[in-house]
């Protein structure tokens, strides 16, 4: 990549990194039910499956090359039709309180919630297919930038998870409207990852 592709990069990186998606919103609703350690375990997981995601996309890239563009359309209503679920399963899980539900943030979630989310499956094939296979095929740059993307949406997705713990308090009062806000939040990821395709 040029260097004066770099601003743009990262721009693009910083976009994709801090806006809401799946991993953000439910590292927020894991630090505002349950703290911030059990979801800094989840977020471990998170940032694992962030860097099996990348270095899939970068062997994906390598192999496929410009092909692949044709089929990200399809995983955009996979990614969509998972988010829904996402959105009800949070709905479903309000107003139990924290020690009661099974589902408390673990590696294994984070790690699950990051192997399927499109919004990074998508980021990770762009950031690649526009950023650095236009200027070379080769696949020690593709791995480079593969690494360094790791870096980008878990590092930000910490700033949902440290906002969400430290008003666990202040919410702690309108969980049930919170996990409305948030499960409505989760439906418009859904619907911008297909609409208007």
């Amino acid at each position: 990549m040029p260097a004066s592709m770099l601003p743009s990069f990262l721009l693009y990186c910083y976009i994709g990194a801090i806006t809401p998606g799946p991993a953000n919103l439910t590292s927020l609703a894991a630090a505002l039910r349950y703290g911030r350690k059990p979801a800094l375990r989840q977020w471990r997981g998170i940032f694992f499956g962030f860097f099996v995601v990348s270095m899939v996309s970068v062997l994906v890239t390598w192999l496929l090359g410009t092909m692949l563009n044709k089929y990200v359309g399809y995983l955009a209503w996979v990614g969509a039709a998972y988010i829904l679920w996402m959105a009800w399963h949070m709905l479903r899980s309000s107003g139990v309180e924290a020690a009661d539900n099974p589902d408390q943030p673990t590696f294994r979630r984070g790690l699950f919630v990051q192997l399927t989310n499109v919004k990074i499956m998508v980021f990770c094939l762009t950031a690649l297919a526009s950023y650095v296979l236009p200027y070379t095929d080769s696949f020690w740059w593709l791995f480079g930038v593969g690494l360094f993307l790791p870096f980008t949406g878990p590092m930000a997705n910490l700033i949902w998870l440290f906002a969400g713990a430290s008003l666990q308090k202040l919410f702690s009062r309108y969980r049930k409207t919170v996990d409305i806000v948030l499960a409505l939040s989760l439906v418009a990821c859904a619907v911008s990852l297909v609409w208007p395709h």
